[in-house]
């Protein structure tokens, strides 16, 4: 099956969430190329980016079900098809 290299931003604004939101990332583990999160204690919030090579229907799954969560925000950008 055809991957795609993606990365996934996600912007946690409620901490209660982040167990399912790790949870989701572990049963995906084996597509994450690596990721990186920063805590913003100014604003009281963390970004995360996380590098996946994916098909797309994974990355696309992967980023609704973490968008669906409480009081976290996600978006994709995908590598161009060359």
């Amino acid at each position: 099956m055809e991957t795609r290299v993606a990365l996934i931003g996600i912007m946690v604004e409620q901490n209660d969430q982040v167990e399912q939101l790790n949870r989701l990332l572990s049963a995906h583990g084996e597509y994450i190329i690596g990721r990186m999160g920063v805590p913003y204690h100014k604003k009281n919030l963390s970004l995360i980016s996380v590098a996946i090579d994916a098909p797309q229907d994974v990355i696309s799954a992967l980023s609704g079900k973490i968008g669906r969560l409480q009081g976290i925000s996600t978006k994709v950008i995908y590598q161009k098809n060359l």
